[in-house]
């Protein structure tokens, strides 16, 4: 495959006059370090920045949860092209009682672990409960909520006389879970990296230590045989997985790297096969890539937002957050930077799920402008006039907060994850585009602060930032795969924001079996999050992109979720003219 006018340096314009030929060094140096002491792997994945661990209960980036995805499994897995709950290590559907909380599965007789041993039922007893426990320190313990006392044994300060969590184990192969209220999307939630089951054993002969032991006792599609940092890490098909009969890839490689223009070389070299990651593709390159086969654009349940550090000072005052999200042009950040056709939004929960319509967040005035018919030079000059209403009306909430003029802000910055082009770039780009906004209706001064990808995790962790880059890709298609993550005790919350009302609402709406009823309780919700109280400024809606050949591996698809498990995909078999070239 090559691009048109050359190599993809040239598509770049005149920021870099001849990088290629560093690039293609890289990739030499790789091959000579890589290729020449074993054989190429079937299948080469790029996943984007190293990894921070592979542990499924305490991961939280998405590029862990990827490989986490491949070595452990849960009661239900993803469809790979809907995204839906199918079987799992239990057969599908579960017994589900009359009213809806009572889940009866049953485990799989096949079920085993990589090293041969059986799995039953009482190994996701202990794995759940362990999720739950706070030595743990699991960021998505929130998602035992839904399960009967679940949310009682993970915010509770007083260990002592605890109710147990509701599930158990009627026999070695029939796991009962009993939940709080009636949940459509607990079969999705199932699939979870955090629900998936894990190897008692292990855990308790090494500790934290057991993921990096040999071998790895592994429930999913395939085994760990090395992990290596800044390399590899190798993954082998585990030949005791219930399905492995319908596993096709034996080896694959995941490899690391933040660098979008070595990832991209690299496949445009044949040194990966499979970009995962979207933000690992250069995003000046959208227009040229998103039009050729090989780079799949599709669209999916995820947002892009700002995060305010709320316990911070001046950043604790809503007047302070609302001036800035007003001045905050999303149009202009979707159509200079990221260039995927993603959606500007004013709302967290992107359009699409069904029964549910977000409210209108701070500055929807100007993107409803966008959506006006009639020439395009009205349209403009309207979406112009609402902005000024919005900067004229964020400047007088600075004053009100005492900072007229910006006079007397303290210093600030904002946090992103930094790297080598693509997503990474984009970040920066953003926070750039962002910066001006800021100094320029509301005369304030704010820092850039780029940092590695672990240092951005463990920093967003421990609110240890003034204004962060965040972003969330729905688990299950329901608002409360969003929502959910602002509650006060939710882990993945990571603002210091704490809402009452929120969380009330959101709890009612978990109890509710009217569903237009429930839409509407979280439509509420949404709008203290996005309109009254802003701890997030939304941006836009996610845009997707991966890079494969379709002629040479197969199942792999565009779904709403961004799951394509790895146990779906398979080569192609080649045609003669493939073959010969």
């Amino acid at each position: 495959m090559h691009l048109p006018h050359g190599t993809v340096e040239e598509c770049r314009g005149r920021r870099c006059r001849n990088p290629y030929s560093i690039v293609a060094l890289a990739f030499a140096v790789f091959c000579m370090l890589g290729c020449g002491k074993e054989p190429r792997a079937d299948f080469v994945i790029h996943n984007g920045p190293e990894v921070e661990t592979i542990e499924p209960q305490i991961l939280t980036g998405q590029g862990d949860g990827r490989v986490a995805a491949c070595l452990f499994e849960g009661l239900t897995r993803f469809h790979p092209s809907t995204g839906r709950a199918i079987a799992g290590l239990a057969h599908f559907p579960p017994e589900i009682s009359p009213d809806g909380k009572i889940y009866t599965f049953h485990i799989r007789t096949n079920a085993a672990w990589s090293t041969g041993e059986r799995i039953t039922a009482d190994d996701f007893v202990w794995s759940w409960n362990r999720a739950v426990a706070p030595e743990t320190a699991a960021d998505y313990a929130g998602f035992f909520f839904y399960v009967k006392n679940g949310k009682t044994i993970v915010t509770a300060t007083n260990r002592v006389n605890l109710p147990p969590l509701g599930v158990q184990a009627l026999d070695p192969m029939t796991l009962r879970v009993e939940l709080e209220n009636p949940t459509p999307f607990f079969p999705e939630l199932c699939a979870m990296r955090i629900m998936s089951v894990v190897p008692r054993r292990a855990i308790e002969r090494w500790g934290n230590q057991w993921i990096r032991m040999n071998p790895v006792p592994c429930s999913g599609a395939y085994s760990l045989e090395y992990w290596h940092p800044q390399d590899r890490i190798r993954l082998r098909k585990n030949p005791f997985y219930w399905d492995a009969q319908n596993v096709d890839l034996g080896m694959v490689d995941i490899l690391p790297g933040d660098s979008a223009a070595t990832a991209l070389n690299l496949f445009l070299t044949g040194g990966c096969d499979y970009i995962f990651d979207k933000n690992m593709i250069p995003t000046e390159l959208n227009d040229v890539l998103k039009t050729r086969k090989e780079f799949l654009s599709f669209g999916y349940l995820g947002a892009y937002f700002i995060r305010f550090n709320c316990l911070k000072k001046p950043f604790d005052d809503p007047r302070v957050r609302r001036a800035i999200t007003l001045v905050v042009d999303r149009r202009r950040i979707v159509e200079r930077i990221t260039r995927l056709g993603e959606n500007p939004a004013s709302s967290l929960v992107p359009p699409g799920l069904s029964d549910y319509r977000s409210p209108a967040g701070l500055g929807q005035n100007a993107l409803e402008a966008l959506e006006l018919e009639g020439a395009g030079v009205g349209r403009e000059k309207r979406y112009r006039e609402e902005m000024e209403k919005n900067a004229s009306q964020a400047r007088q909430l600075l004053q009100d907060a005492g900072f007229g003029g910006g006079h007397g802000f303290p210093p600030f910055a904002y946090m992103f994850n930094a790297g080598g082009g693509g997503g990474a770039k984009m970040h920066e780009q953003i926070g750039v585009e962002i910066q001006t906004m800021l100094r320029e209706h509301l005369q304030l001064r704010m820092e850039l602060k780029p940092v590695e990808w672990k240092t951005y995790l463990t920093e967003m962790s421990q609110l240890n930032y003034d204004m962060i880059r965040g972003s969330w890709v729905g688990d299950y298609a329901d608002p409360t795969t969003f929502l959910d993550c602002f509650l006060s005790d939710s882990g993945n919350n990571r603002t210091g924001w704490k809402n009452p009302q929120y969380d009330h609402l959101l709890e009612s709406a978990a109890a509710m079996a009217d569903v237009q009823q429930r839409a509407l309780l979280l439509n509420q919700a949404e709008k203290i999050l996005v309109a009254d109280e802003v701890p997030i400024i939304p941006l836009y809606h996610y845009q997707g992109m991966m890079a494969f050949n379709p002629d040479l591996f197969e199942g792999i698809y565009p779904n709403p979720i961004d799951e394509h498990p790895l146990w779906a995909i398979r080569r192609r078999k080649l045609r003669a003219d493939l073959r010969s070239n």
